[in-house]
């Protein structure tokens, strides 16, 4: 089985446009031990910066500097049939890795601030 994951945008007003990336599951993970994976690498358990990542980009047609931001919110995991739609052709466990490699020069920028 697939895995899809689904993510959002969502800006400052609540706004929120929805993501989803069907990875190739070949080390067989589990959806509940995925979702510990998952939000074990997130920043405060939910968001991540989408930068590098090679997800389908969320935006809205126009930019507004009072509710927009660069932050991207997980929203689940579940297994699929459906082929795999990762630009990047990842395993899941591939996918993982980057973004805990991801969130951790994130959270290295926060610590400078």
């Amino acid at each position: 089985m697939n895995i899809w994951f689904e993510y959002l945008y969502r800006d400052a007003g609540n706004n929120k446009i929805w993501g989803e990336v069907v990875f190739c599951n070949t080390k067989t993970f589990s959806t509940e031990e995925l979702e510990t994976l998952i939000r074990s690498s997130l920043i405060d358990g939910e968001f991540f910066d989408p930068d590098g990542l090679g997800l389908p980009e969320l935006q809205f047609d126009s930019w507004d500097s009072e509710l927009d931001h660069g932050w991207y919110e997980y929203n689940c995991v579940a297994t699929t049939d459906n082929a795999p739609t990762d630009e990047k052709g990842r395993d899941i466990g591939d996918f993982i890795t980057d973004l805990q490699a991801s969130t951790k020069i994130v959270n290295q920028i926060i610590k400078r601030e």
